[in-house]
């Protein structure tokens, strides 16, 4: 009977057995370290069962592993039992699943989870979230780009979960949505505390081609390049650098954006306050080039105060020329103010006006009827632009370049590069012209003519007869005597009664230098030698006839 006992109490412990569950391949369960050796943690699962795992399984990134014999750790169960008779576990698969869960609820509630930058991966960084391995975009680690992230690694710091996606075990963070929430908040703080136009104490922390930024306890405000000073600064590096304490006003703030402008200049005076004072209107000042550009240069008068030079107002000669050919950066040059704009805060300045007019020296020294000389600069259909002295042009017209034949048959014999004589025939200076001829350098029509006038009776040779006038010469000057002019008697005003070489006797009607011509006439000869025996030999009422009267002329004559 006692065996039967035994018996049935055997088939209870066994079934009792069988009943209790040993634990699930998969799942996470408790084990107590029970040794330590060869790197390697000994850990009792229970069950009867042990397995070991690695040492650095227990340690976070960067640190030594904590662990000692006797703690109770949380294990998952790869498999009950192995090729060596014991239990295939993993720490570190526990911490995921974990981590996971963790994770995974803190996603949810839109809360920060700890961690730690471990490592650089393409893109970005991996990040230790307390078992689960996360990734942290490069664009994610601040606000701003980091150049060196070596200070970060390791540093256990708060991170915001962005996406997760636990079936392929994904996790994306970012640090800078923690930075921005923090900044916004540190900014609302030190805004709340500041007012336009207050004057603080920042520090640069950065610069740019634009301006500079400056930490003012916490929040960042901008230093715009164009409030630095009064004067033209190229780049805020001219007197800024990182990391230098600057006193700056509170220009404007934005309540919305958090956005703070600062100055500097607004800290000192302002030099346009003086300027008419101190430049006034045909003054002439040293100023020094600061800047060049296609319409013209600025010169800066003193610090603060810059002028604009028009490019109309650079030189007297060189109109279509760029300002860079004529100054340069940084030359010292002397400049007339021409007009002053305070409320534009302009002034215009004039760089020629501290010369004299070319054209105005050229009038001084070289007065009409000078002979002149220079090269042929450009020719064109209407005539030729001599290069002359103090950099100046002057133009001889088609109808100047010779006597004989005509301007546009000879301009051709002209090439450019040419040193050409020329005779000044005309300066206007207000329009800044000079007229010059080449043919006036041929005087001999003055030398022949000279002592002729109007009204004088002259000899000259039939030089051409022609359907409408005969030609003649006189010392080298040839006219022509029209048709209606060879004589008194309408039927005699044939120029075919002419021959070449006829010697007569002509009276003079005009005397043209410009054009080097004789007005001549027969028929005003006859004329006045008609009126002159009139007088002389009879009157109106003596009855006697014109041929008695000239008769009577001509036997006084003989």
């Amino acid at each position: 009977m006692a065996q039967i006992n035994s018996m049935d109490e055997f088939e209870a412990l066994l079934a009792e057995s069988f009943e209790i569950d040993t634990p699930e391949e998969g799942s996470v369960v408790k084990g107590k370290v029970i040794a330590i050796e060869s790197g390697q943690a000994i850990i009792d699962v229970g069950y009867k069962m042990e397995g070991r795992v690695d040492l650095k399984e227990f340690a976070n990134p960067g640190e030594a592993p904590e662990i000692a014999v006797g703690d109770v750790v949380e294990v998952f169960l790869d498999r009950v039992e192995n090729a060596k008779g014991e239990a295939v576990i993993s720490r570190d698969k526990a911490r995921r699943e974990e981590a996971w869960d963790r994770l995974e609820k803190a996603y949810g509630d839109e809360e920060r989870v700890e961690g730690a930058i471990f490592s650089r991966v393409k893109g970005g960084f991996t990040v230790d979230l307390g078992g689960a391995v996360a990734f942290l975009p490069g664009s994610q680690v601040d606000v701003r780009p980091v150049r060196d992230a070596g200070p970060l690694m390791g540093l256990k710091q708060p991170f915001q979960i962005l996406k997760m996606d636990r079936r392929r075990g994904n996790i994306v963070v970012s640090r800078r949505a923690i930075l921005e929430e923090s900044r916004a908040e540190q900014r609302a703080e030190v805004i709340g505390k500041l007012a336009e136009g207050d004057a603080v104490d920042g520090v640069v922390k950065n610069i740019t081609e634009y301006g500079a930024f400056v930490d003012l306890g916490g929040v960042d405000g901008l230093l715009h390049v164009t409030d630095m000073a009064w004067r033209r600064v190229n780049h805020p590096s001219e007197i800024l650098t990182i990391g230098e304490t600057i006193r700056v006003q509170v220009i404007k703030i934005n309540k919305e954006t958090h956005r703070i402008s600062l100055g500097m200049k607004q800290l000192q005076d302002d030099p346009w306050s003086l300027v008419e004072e101190r430049f006034p209107l045909e003054s002439v000042h040293k100023g020094r080039v600061t800047n060049i550009t296609d319409y013209g240069a600025f010169v800066e008068l003193e610090p603060g105060v810059e002028g604009l030079v028009h490019v109309s107002e650079m030189s007297w000669t060189k109109k279509n020329v760029h300002p860079g050919k004529i100054v340069s950066t940084s030359q010292e040059v002397e400049v007339m103010v021409l007009e002053i704009d305070s409320a534009k805060r302009r002034v215009s300045l004039g760089l020629k006006q501290t010369q004299r007019n070319p054209w105005e020296v050229f009038a001084e020294q070289f007065p009409v009827g000078t002979n002149v000389e220079g090269e042929v600069k450009n020719i064109t259909e209407f005539g030729l632009f001599i290069g002359l002295e103090g950099d100046i042009d002057g133009m001889v017209h088609l109808s100047d370049l010779t006597w004989e034949g005509r301007g546009e048959d000879v301009i051709g014999d002209f090439v450019k590069g040419d040193v050409v004589k020329a005779v000044v025939t005309e300066v206007d200076v207000e329009k800044e012209r000079i007229s010059l001829s080449v043919k006036a350098l041929d005087d001999s029509f003055s030398g022949a003519v000279e002592g002729v006038k109007r009204g004088s009776i002259i000899t000259v040779e039939v030089t051409a007869i022609e359907e409408g006038g005969i030609e003649v010469e006189y010392e080298g000057a040839k006219s022509f005597i029209r048709r209606s002019d060879l004589s008194r008697d309408r039927a005699e005003q044939r120029p075919e009664r002419f021959s070449v070489s006829d010697k007569l006797d002509v009276r003079v009607t005009n005397v043209d230098a410009k054009t080097r011509r004789l007005g001549l006439s027969i028929k005003a000869r006859e004329i006045a030698e008609e009126k002159e025996a009139v007088e002389q030999y009879g009157s109106s009422d003596s009855g006697a006839s014109l041929g008695d009267i000239l008769g009577a002329a001509l036997k006084g004559d003989e």
